[in-house]
């Protein structure tokens, strides 16, 4: 999600490279990312060459924001401020 929210989209190759994760981890995470609405995915051909390229949606824009929030949030009772 946040390899997404600083590109304007990736492709399934792009984060595979990224993340060094095999190709079913990848498929798995971003199959439940897309049914939560927070990924778009989009596929098409660059010739003959599947191409499969991702995209973080403004749904899942705000779900990383309130994350990141309640993660700055824990940090600061963790560091009693």
């Amino acid at each position: 999600m946040s390899a997404l929210a600083v590109n304007e989209s990736l492709t399934f190759s792009d984060l595979k490279g990224l993340l060094e994760i095999t190709d079913g981890n990848l498929s798995v995470h971003a199959r439940k990312l897309e049914d939560a609405g927070y990924v778009a995915c989009t596929k098409s051909f660059e010739g003959r060459v599947p191409k499969t390229e991702y995209r973080l949606t403004e749904t899942g824009r705000r779900a990383l924001e309130c994350y990141l929030d309640d993660m700055e949030d824990l940090i600061r009772v963790m560091r009693g401020e």
